[in-house]
């Protein structure tokens, strides 16, 4: 990627080029497998994912959010001439969004948004809930709305964008403690796994900094928190509530 570039198309082309350099078939397999996943893998490492998106970025330099975006929906969608999505360049698209986090606002989470209903993987939304709606989120009080709509969302995964959104702030020890009993309440009754396995780790995370919060959560709600939930929130927690052995 070169500076002067003005139009995404070049730099995604040669940001593929580069992933498809680093390809390896056994991985891509593996990789496959393992995320259960119906797109084409190349099977590019982790080390090599990020330091190909890094140096592309580095050699953009500093981008306005429309240019990021279009860049990204390039990678995102399938390549001209291509016949299927390849999991790396939205791999790639991801890591980008991360990378260039601090150039966006509430106003471009609709894009995001739109990114995570395509995901359909955690290996693809976690980064991007946690590392860039996050990011906006514990900079941006115009966030608050957006996650609120989504954490009553039909799609689970925007559920559990909601949820994951909070970490940064709570890592940072500057929880919305008031959003986050909302949305662990909106929750606390899911049956699925990874709104369940999502709730438990945000409760984890938290009782980094406030444990009894944590435990006065669980105490609330008793039985009706599965025990996965249960098992990641009190993970940390030297002595568990009554309840647990229920």
């Amino acid at each position: 990627m070169t500076a002067d570039d003005s139009d995404p198309k070049a730099p995604a082309e040669r940001l593929r080029s580069a992933l498809s350099a680093s390809a390896d078939p056994v991985r891509a397999e593996q990789q496959r497998a393992y995320l259960r996943s119906d797109l084409h893998h190349l099977g590019v490492g982790v080390p090599d994912m990020r330091r190909s998106v890094t140096l592309g970025r580095r050699a953009l330099g500093a981008r306005p959010a429309p240019y990021v975006l279009a860049l990204v929906r390039e990678l995102w969608s399938v390549p001209e001439g291509g016949e299927q999505v390849v999991y790396e360049y939205r791999w790639a698209a991801v890591e980008l969004l991360v990378q260039y986090a601090r150039a966006l606002d509430a106003t471009h989470l609709p894009a995001v948004e739109a990114l995570l209903r395509e995901c359909r993987t955690w290996a693809l939304v976690d980064p991007l809930a946690v590392h860039c709606a996050g990011a906006i989120a514990s900079c941006d009080a115009a966030a608050g709305p957006v996650l609120d709509r989504w954490v009553t969302d039909p799609d689970f995964w925007l559920r559990r964008s909601a949820l994951l959104a909070l970490l940064p702030a709570i890592r940072a020890g500057r929880p919305d403690t008031d959003r986050l009993t909302r949305y662990a309440d909106t929750l606390v009754d899911a049956r699925e796994f990874f709104l369940r396995k999502a709730l438990g780790w945000v409760l984890r995370e938290t009782s980094a900094h406030d444990p009894e919060f944590v435990v006065a959560w669980v105490e609330r709600h008793g039985t009706r928190v599965a025990p996965l939930t249960r098992r990641e929130a009190l993970r940390r927690l030297p002595t568990a509530p009554a309840r647990q052995s229920q």
